[in-house]
């Protein structure tokens, strides 16, 4: 179950310095070594068994499909896009877990 939340730590950390890269997006790099850094947390509390973390993983989902849907319904550009759809699938599969676990 930490699996996910690692490549998606790796995925927002590179790009958001990709943006940085880029277009010297600051929100970009702050957002995307943020995010990762929660999934990074994530999938450390995951891979330990601690508490909190699928918590921690699904506040990472809604923090980043909240961040990246407005954008993608406002400007339809294809990395908000994927950031949306990402978010979202991050987040429908880590509810699952929840719903399994807890439920």
């Amino acid at each position: 179950m930490e699996h996910p939340a690692f490549t998606l730590a790796a995925l927002c950390s590179i790009g958001g310095v990709l943006g940085y890269g880029r277009k010297k997006s600051i929100p970009s790099l702050l957002g995307g070594l943020g995010t990762g850094a929660l999934f990074g947390i994530a999938g450390y509390l995951l891979k330990e068994n601690k508490e909190y973390g699928i918590h921690v993983a699904l506040a990472a989902s809604v923090l980043l499909t909240g961040a990246s849907l407005p954008r993608a319904i406002r400007l339809r550009k294809p990395v908000p896009i994927g950031l949306s759809v990402l978010g979202l699938t991050a987040g429908a599969y880590y509810s699952k877990k929840y719903s399994d676990y807890y439920l």
